[in-house]
């Protein structure tokens, strides 16, 4: 029905999450009626993107230079580390702006029944980066999921001779939700994590 190359670039649409046909067709004419200057500019941040980042060695992090923008910088508190399952999570963070520590990305949570296990998930690298560095508080912030509370419970237990102090993010109720409509174990939570109104 359509040229292959407009057919090639629709399937490359396609290729993307939450992508389907209709708007892989729409994304597709976009380009193509675009102007050159852009359409080079967009596939040249592709390229770039794809080819330049990198995982930070020290923390996982996405960057595109040698270390990431927080573990050169010099202004970060290095003693609280934040543990987080994703590198967009520390985006969320940044965006917040109350957060100056520095941060350790894990590459998933873990999960038996998915075959995914301590070691799959880079836990040999956080500890070794724990055990030498001056951290005195590590934060640990996954999702409140089984696995997130299954992840978080071998951190804290493999860190116990350290005398370092773990912690995890709290969870429970959204701002502006209606109880009723919370179900048990966000409820549950929330009630584990109250704390005292200031």
């Amino acid at each position: 029905m359509y040229p292959e190359s407009l057919q090639d670039l629709i399937e490359s649409f396609k290729l993307l999450p939450g992508i389907g046909e209709k708007t892989a067709e729409r994304l597709a004419f976009s380009i193509i009626n675009m102007d050159k200057e852009k359409t080079d500019f967009f596939a040249t941040s592709i390229s770039n993107a794809k080819n330049k980042l990198h995982k930070c060695p020290i923390c996982s992090n996405i960057t595109d230079q040698d270390l990431c923008s927080i573990c050169s910088s010099p202004n970060r508190n290095k003693k609280i580390l934040c543990v987080v399952e994703d590198c967009k999570n520390i985006i969320l963070f940044e965006k917040t702006g109350s957060f100056k520590g520095m941060y350790h990305v894990i590459d998933n949570l873990i999960s038996p029944l998915d075959g995914i296990n301590p070691e799959d998930i880079g836990i040999d690298k956080l500890v070794k980066r724990i055990e030498s560095s001056p951290f005195e508080e590590i934060i640990i912030a996954v999702k409140p999921s089984i696995e997130g509370e299954t992840t978080s419970l071998y951190i804290k237990k493999i860190l116990e001779g350290l005398k370092i102090k773990v912690t995890r993010i709290a969870s429970g109720v959204p701002l502006g939700a209606d109880i009723e409509y919370i179900d048990s174990m966000t409820l549950e939570r929330a009630l584990q994590d109250r704390k005292e109104i200031e």
